[in-house]
């Protein structure tokens, strides 16, 4: 009897799923943003390069964007609606081959949990429209936050300090 009850008890909990499991491959929650447009609306405004990283989710080619070694000063803003997202003294060369900050200003990039490569990683949006950036990691610069926000070129402009 104690044998029937543990395969029983046994077969219930390998069959429950968390509700991670349920998400995997999609962003955690549909959040509503200031900036909302119609797909041909983003398709008009934006590069196809553009398009592919904040509205698609994708990945720029590595060492491919200007902005890696850019060393001006100035704001990283979203190339998408303009939010200010990065500053230029928070910048560093993760030798990784994309911009990388090691904080984000304050409010104005959210974060989701992505499962696309199969292990969970944390994604960054623009907090006003909801556009892809890139993800977060914890391998950043340990005198600083140690967070390295590894960033698509593509998914920012640069504002030069003496035009802010």
């Amino acid at each position: 009897m104690k044998k029937i009850v543990l395969l029983i008890l046994g077969g219930l909990l390998m069959s429950c799923q968390s509700p991670a499991q349920d998400k995997e491959g999609e962003k955690e929650s549909e959040t509503l943003y200031k900036v909302t447009k119609t797909d041909e609306e983003w398709r008009a405004q934006l590069t196809d390069i553009q398009y592919y990283v904040l509205r698609e989710d994708g990945t720029e080619r590595a060492f491919t964007s200007e902005l890696n070694k850019n060393y001006e000063q100035g704001t990283y803003v979203c190339a998408a609606c303009a939010t200010p997202l990065f500053k230029s003294e928070h910048k560093f060369d993760s030798g990784t081959g994309w911009p990388s900050f090691d904080r984000e200003i304050k409010d104005n990039v959210a974060y989701s949990t992505d499962y696309k490569i199969g292990y969970p990683r944390t994604e960054e949006h623009c907090a006003t429209c909801g556009g892809h950036l890139g993800h977060v990691f914890n391998d950043g610069p340990r005198n600083t936050t140690g967070k390295r926000h590894c960033i698509n070129g593509a998914a920012l402009k640069f504002v030069p300090e003496s035009n802010e």
